[in-house]
Parts: structure tokens; C-alpha cells; sequence
């Protein structure tokens, strides 16, 4: 939790910070802002009158016309111009769980207003891909055509087709994530807006009930979309569904799915928008811990296995997880900060399940409590803003070094505001794309895919790997920063 120094002991410490190649510590609050802000530069739609990211300009108006229905909205999925349902999904759940577990913090920065209007833009989009109960859109626009162009989102030119699961095209994870969205936007959402919660948790019961009774997963009916997001199974996702239902409505058919599908996942070693397990495992732990089920059987091993990741996030279990020279958790070359950050965010809130308990864990490497759950996830954000063997910011906009060519077509182009001209598609190929100069509009809050395994990161558009910013890295960072802000 971060206290505040002395300016004048702050000034004396920062004497040594580039000789050690770190930045000072960073404001949670003022990342916690700048996070929110990034939802904001990945709207897709008719901007509304508040909209804060002045750069963006409306875009995609005409999306689901081809089908003749209102696909308008949602969010761009990452630095590119598509919006795939999957992910997309996945962040809103995310966002909402924030909201879920910190809404207090969130309210106490001033940014709980800002976390429901993201949350909000995602589900009235979710709502629009539900136009009846067994048929859901999963993806507008195609993955190859878009990457095969640098456009700004306002005047893109690629195709925007649109792609759907239903009852005789199945898309069980698609339609089990998607459930799992609205029904913690529902809880989250529910304090300000019940009647719009209420909406949100019949298309979740709805789709809930199209993921379990057509399993399938969805990118044999959307291969385009699992061209760049493929699922590796449905069972977390139609779990994870039912265990947001369960919280947000108590009704006890959920509660018994969960406890008839006999596989608790057993002990992950990722959590991402394509592996659910962990989260559920978490929200049954609560459960547990709450004295709403009991602590044998499947219950006592869903909590068994989130506390078995846990263990090895904190270096005390049987099969700890990697780390850089530098301290960085390492699970995936490829956008390693979204990892980095739902284990710490799993990590943070179970911290406050145990506190709620005044609890601790056992590790085979000894104890774990609340605190030390929290300093862990502490010294992982300290590193993703600026504590560091590179002594920058992985998150755009926080310090004075930080990434300044995320790749991400629409920062890397004039704003329309300032150049009207359409962008064609290979002109902004030939001209933005290989531009080797910071991008012109300062994509505030973005977290890129962060540094290799040896603490090494170059910070050149083309760089995709390591310098694109996604929705899904950035969600759990909400609520991660909110329980750091104190």
C-alpha cells in the first residue's frame, strides 16, 4: 500500500534512480486514471459528449448494416480496427469485478463514475451482438484484412463482416464468457441502474443457457476470429458463467452446476481471457470462506487450487512460477503484462477474502497473509510503472520514460481533429507504420505487452509483440490499481 515520503527524503532517493536504472514510485492513483482513460481511446462508435480522449473521433457507424442490425459501439480489441467478442467479453467481466471488489477504493480517486461507463459502453454493446436468445455476434470486421492495413479507425476501409454463433452454430465459450460479462456488469452496475441490471441479467441467463445446452467451441463457427483468438476448451467459461450468476442473482440452480461438473481445473498456470479456471476458483473460495458451501468435495478443492497458484505466484508452492532478472513475473513471451496483471488482481482480491476472515494460507513454502498477498502484488506494479532494470513505465503517459510508439493504429496517425485527409491503407503502411518518431497522440493508460524474459524491451512500432497495448491487459489493472490507491 503506498504512504507517501517527505518531498525532501523523495528528492534525496531519487538522487540514486537513474543511477539504478529505476523511475521514482509511481501515483496508483494517477495510473488508475490514465487506465480508465484507455477504454476511452478504444470506443468504437458514436462518441458521447463527454467522451475525455479528445483525439478520437467517431468511427464504424455503419457496423452490422451488412446483416441489418446495429453492431455500433463496443471496443477495438487492441491496436488494430476489429472488434472480437471473446476478449472483448472477457474485459468487461474484468472491469466489473474491479467495480465488484473495489468500489470503495475506486469512489475514494474519484474514477468509480468513470470504471461504470466503461463497463456500460461494453454491455449496451453486448446487449446490440444479442438480438435474440440463441444467436449472438462474435466478431465485426476480419482480423487478416485489418492487419494488412495502418488506418485510423475514423476512416478504415476494411471490410467490417460480421460473424455469429446461435443453437446451430455453437460457441459455448463465447456465449459462456459473454454471460459471465453481463452478470457482473449486473451486480456492478445494479447500485446506480436496476433496471438496467435487471436487462443485462435476462441476455445473461439467456446466453448462459445457449453455452450450456450447444457446447462447441466458437471458432469452428468463427474461424476468423480463432484465427487470432482460439479457445482451448469451454468448460471454464461455462463455469465462470455460472458462478457470476450465482453471485448476482443466488439462485441455487448455478451453485449446483458448479458443483455437478466435477472438474475444479485442478491448479492453473496462467489466467487470461482464454483460461477462466483460476477466477472461478476464486469466486468459490469466497463462498467457502463465507460459509455458503461447505469445504469438502469440489468446494474445498476449487479453493485448494486457487490457493495452489497462489503459493507459486508468491514463490512458496510446489511449482513456482518464473521470474526476470528484474522481478517480473514471466508466463508468456507474448503480452506478458496481461498475465502479470490477473495474477496479481486474483492475488489482491483473495488478500481481501482473507482479511474479511482475518485468515491466512498455508504454501508448502510456509504462510501467506493478506499483507503479504498485497506487497506481492505491490512490487508487480511498482515494476509494470517505472521499478525497473530499464527504469520505465510499460504503461503510456506514467513518468517521464515510458513507451512513446506503442503499436496502435490510431496513436501512431494524426488525430483526424488536426488532419481531416483519409488515411489510405497502404499510405498509412508506407508512412505512419515505418515512421520512426513518438506516436502524434499520447495514448494515455495503455499497457503494452512489456519486456522479454531478460528484462529487455525495444520500443519501435513494429515491435508488436512486446508494444501492443490490449483491453484485455489493461482490465485487471483497474482493479489492481483501486487496491493499491489508499
Amino acid at each position: 500500500m503506498s504512504r507517501k515520503l517527505p518531498m525532501v527524503l523523495l528528492g534525496f532517493l531519487c538522487l540514486y534512480c537513474g543511477v539504478i536504472g529505476i523511475q521514482a514510485a509511481a501515483d496508483y492513483g494517477e495510473a488508475l486514471t490514465k487506465s480508465l482513460l484507455f477504454f476511452e481511446a478504444q470506443r468504437s462508435g458514436k462518441l458521447p459528449d463527454n467522451q475525455r480522449v479528445e483525439w478520437r473521433g467517431d468511427s464504424a457507424l455503419k457496423d452490422g448494416g451488412n446483416a441489418r442490425i446495429d453492431l455500433t459501439g463496443g471496443y477495438y480489441d487492441a491496436g488494430d480496427n476489429v472488434k472480437f467478442g471473446f476478449p472483448m467479453a472477457y474485459t468487461i467481466t474484468f472491469l466489473a469485478w474491479s467495480v465488484v471488489e473495489f468500489s470503495q477504493q475506486l469512489k475514494a480517486k474519484g474514477e468509480l463514475a468513470h470504471a461504470l461507463e466503461a463497463i456500460k459502453w461494453g454491455a449496451d454493446y453486448l446487449i446490440k451482438a444479442h438480438p435474440q436468445p440463441n444467436v449472438f455476434y462474435g466478431e465485426v470486421g476480419d482480423g487478416h484484412s485489418d492487419h494488412a492495413c495502418w488506418q485510423r479507425p475514423e476512416d478504415m476501409t476494411t471490410p467490417r463482416n460480421v460473424k455469429m454463433i446461435s443453437d446451430q452454430s455453437p460457441g459455448a465459450d463465447l456465449a459462456g464468457e459473454s454471460a459471465a460479462a453481463l452478470a457482473a456488469g449486473s451486480i456492478a452496475l445494479g447500485g446506480v441502474n436496476k433496471s438496467y441490471a435487471q436487462i443485462l441479467l435476462r441476455h445473461s441467463k439467456e446466453l448462459f443457457d445457449l453455452a450450456r445446452n450447444h457446447p462447441g467451441q466458437y471458432q469452428s463457427s468463427i474461424p476468423t476470429a480463432g484465427a487470432f483468438y482460439a479457445s482451448s476448451g469451454y468448460e471454464d467459461e461455462l463455469q465462470w458463467a455460472a458462478a457470476w450468476l450465482y453471485r448476482a442473482t443466488n439462485e441455487k440452480q448455478y451453485l449446483d452446476f458448479l458443483q455437478e461438473r466435477g472438474n475444479t481445473g485442478g491448479v492453473r498456470t496462467i489466467f487470461s481471457w482464454d483460461d477462466k479456471y483460476l477466477g472461478v476458483q476464486l469466486l468459490v473460495s469466497k463462498l467457502v470462506l463465507d460459509g455458503k458451501v461447505g469445504s469438502s468435495g469440489p468446494w474445498g478443492q476449487y479453493k485448494s487450487d486457487a490457493e495452489a497458484f497462489l503459493c507459486n505466484y508468491a514463490q512458496k508452492g510446489n511449482g513456482n512460477f518464473r521470474k526476470t532478472p528484474g522481478g517480473l513475473l514471466w508466463f508468456l513471451p507474448w503480452a506478458n503484462l496481461q498475465y502479470v496483471g490477473s495474477a496479481s488482481f486474483a492475488a489482491v482480491t483473495y488478500a481481501n477474502y482473507l482479511q474479511a476472515k482475518k485468515a491466512t494460507m498455508q504454501c508448502p513454502g510456509g504462510s501467506l497473509s493478506p499483507s503479504d498477498l498485497y506487497a506481492l502484488a505491490h512490487s508487480q506494479v511498482d515494476y509494470v510503472l517505472g521499478k525497473n532494470p530499464k527504469g520505465m513505465s510499460y504503461m503510456v503517459g506514467i513518468g517521464s520514460s515510458y513507451p512513446r510508439q506503442p503499436h496502435h493504429r490510431g496513436a501512431s496517425i494524426v488525430s483526424i481533429k488536426k488532419s481531416s485527409a483519409p488515411v489510405g491503407c497502404q499510405e498509412g503502411m508506407d508512412y505512419w507504420f515505418t515512421k520512426n518518431e513518438s506516436n502524434p497522440n499520447v495514448l494515455d493508460g495503455a499497457i503494452v505487452g512489456g519486456p522479454d524474459e531478460q528484462d529487455s524491451y525495444t520500443d519501435i512500432r513494429s515491435n508488436y509483440q512486446q508494444a501492443e497495448p490490449a483491453t484485455a491487459t489493461v482490465a485487471p489493472f483497474v482493479g489492481l490499481l483501486a487496491s493499491l490507491s489508499k
